[in-house]
């Protein structure tokens, strides 16, 4: 029996207040991953992750099987070990890496082969290999392999990724053999065609899995096409499972798509704008770059719960932005980190008290007034 389950105490229209246990900890749903690509959320200690509420991680099979390998993380003692990091850790399959970065890849009907993007050593990535390196990394929620296409994309490039994606979710689910201490989710497929979506999510739903990622969004295709995406597949979603929307997004994408069922989200985004200068706060996004912050003595926001965001003036922050300094890397890392986990728990918060809709548009609201400078 698996020790991962899931439950939804509360739910507002098809907004849902739940919770996933795991061995290692709970996740209270709707839930936020910062992204720990190479075993590292970037410019911050896993301590200070953890203090911006986040209560479980992403790191990805593919950076992690080029380097340092995962028979060397294993050696010591498996990921959590290795990068100190104690709560519940996602691993993606590598699928997606595998088709964006990836030199002289081959995909066939067994898996891919690949020539690293750091130093061309060849590589091959089957289901069962995805499956073994995720265990050796010794993650708590395991991802199926599968064949991630940007959108727009012809009906049969589509169709033909979302078939080989069911088959190997079950070569990906036979390969996980129902393994005690963690979990394992099915990705669903199709590009932005309902039907093949629905066809995807059947399928995945006979095999049987611990939760259900949608993927193939956020790869270039608009907001509404997400979002209508969303409407489609849902309704097709197990509704006792956990629900994962990979790779997005922005505070509105999350917002848009935890009013249309999903419970589960990662995205680089907020430290990687973080480390180019920008900061998200409840007025919307702050560019510290721009020069009118040069002279200003007044903090990001005097009213934050987060105290970098009361601690450090915009012109001191403008002063390590333009000089590229780590420390200003840091700071704005954990501030935008921080926002995301605020905003998670003030969507939590309004779903238990049914007021989800309303607390949505206020959030926008406050986006729209804009940087408190110009008020």
């Amino acid at each position: 029996m698996s020790a991962f389950s899931f439950a939804v105490s509360s739910s507002d229209g098809l907004a849902r207040r739940g919770a996933i246990s795991t061995p290692r900890g709970s996740i209270q749903t709707p839930a936020f991953m910062p992204v720990g690509t190479a075993a590292t959320v970037k410019a911050m200690y896993p301590e200070q992750v953890r203090q911006t509420g986040a209560e479980i991680l992403l790191g990805n099979t593919y950076h992690l099987m080029l380097r340092p390998g995962a028979e060397q993380v294993e050696s010591l003692g498996g990921l959590h070990t290795f990068m100190d990091w104690e709560l519940p850790i996602l691993t993606d399959s590598g699928g997606f890496q595998v088709m964006s970065l990836a030199q002289l890849r081959k995909l066939d009907e067994n898996g891919v082969t690949f020539r690293s993007h750091i130093d061309g050593a060849a590589y091959e990535l089957t289901p069962e290999r995805s499956i073994d390196i995720q265990t050796k990394l010794d993650s708590d929620i395991v991802m199926q392999l599968d064949e991630c296409i940007r959108l727009p994309a012809e009906h049969e490039e589509m169709e033909r990724a979302m078939q080989l994606s069911l088959r190997w979710a079950e070569r990906s689910k036979t390969a996980f053999a129902n393994a005690k201490d963690r979990a394992l989710f099915g990705i669903v497929q199709g590009g932005d065609d309902a039907i093949l979506r629905a066809q995807s999510a059947a399928g995945l739903t006979d095999i049987g899995f611990d939760g259900y990622a949608v993927g193939g969004l956020a790869v270039g295709e608009p907001q509404e096409v997400m979002f209508k995406v969303l409407n489609e597949i849902t309704p097709h979603l197990p509704s006792d499972k956990p629900r994962y929307l990979m790779g997005v997004g922005k505070p509105d994408d999350l917002l848009g798509a935890v009013a249309r069922g999903i419970d589960m989200f990662d995205c680089v985004h907020p430290t990687r704008v973080g480390r180019h200068g920008h900061a998200f706060t409840r007025f919307g996004v702050v560019n510290l770059k721009n020069a009118r912050h040069k002279e200003d003595p007044r903090p990001l926001d005097e009213q934050s719960s987060n105290p970098n965001c009361r601690r450090f003036s915009r012109a001191y922050l403008n002063h390590l932005v333009k000089s590229e300094e780590i420390l200003g890397a840091m700071i704005l890392s954990q501030i935008n980190l921080a926002y995301y986990q605020e905003l998670m728990a003030g969507m939590r918060k309004a779903i238990e008290l049914g007021r989800f809709e309303d607390f949505a548009a206020e959030t926008r609201q406050d986006w729209a007034k804009g940087d408190i400078s110009e008020l």
